[in-house]
């Protein structure tokens, strides 16, 4: 497999995450709105209003851009995941999953075109999951959750359960997002989802 581009440094300071936030952020608007080839350096720069010798400080090319869009998203995912489990107080596993897959799904609706760009066009910028300490921050605090609620639980292998439960949202989340049209509501597509996951975790019969 190829390297993936990588930025050439990583913000340590305050200010300067500052900075990085703002040129990933202009970067995602620009490629949401113009695509891979109207994308370069220069109209990043200018809509994150530094100079182009700033985004260079930090990344070489629009593809280290891209790449590190895909990790920043990761991140947003861990951050609403934490958020959605620290606010949600159900009795059952279900309830926490119904929590996780509700704040997934109204990340995704935020930027649905931004989305669909990463996903669809360029999935090969995306680090795998094992090079990615987002991902992998994702799926331990996942499996710790399998493991809390492990008297609820059908399947023995909670390594396997935990990949299964994240690769079947996430699928399915980009499915009812990224599309250009979602064939049902995202409330219906978020009830069958969590009926799913119950289903295959706790042997519960489909309730959506």
């Amino acid at each position: 497999m190829q390297d993936l581009p990588q930025p050439r440094r990583v913000p340590r300071q305050a200010r300067s995450r500052a900075l990085v936030e703002a040129i990933l952020e202009a970067t995602a608007r620009v490629l949401a709105e113009r695509g891979y080839a109207g994308t370069n350096t220069n109209l990043v720069a200018e809509r994150a209003g530094v100079s182009v010798g700033s985004v260079y400080q930090y990344f070489p090319n629009k593809d280290s851009l891209i790449a590190a869009l895909h990790e920043r998203h990761a991140a947003q995912m861990h951050a609403a995941m934490e958020s959605a489990l620290a606010s949600a107080h159900p009795r059952d596993l279900r309830g926490y999953l119904a929590a996780i897959v509700h704040a997934w799904l109204a990340a995704h609706l935020i930027e649905p075109e931004l989305h669909r760009v990463l996903e669809k066009e360029f999935p090969f910028l995306d680090a795998p999951a094992e090079q990615s300490p987002a991902d992998q921050g994702i799926f331990l605090r996942i499996r710790r959750l399998l493991e809390e609620h492990r008297r609820e639980i059908v399947p023995d292998d909670l390594d396997l359960a935990t990949w299964v439960v994240l690769h079947a949202m996430e699928s399915l989340i980009h499915a009812a997002t990224v599309a250009p049209s979602a064939p049902h509501p995202a409330q219906v597509v978020e009830r069958a989802i969590v009926a799913m996951l119950s289903g295959y975790l706790c042997g519960e019969r489909s309730r959506a």
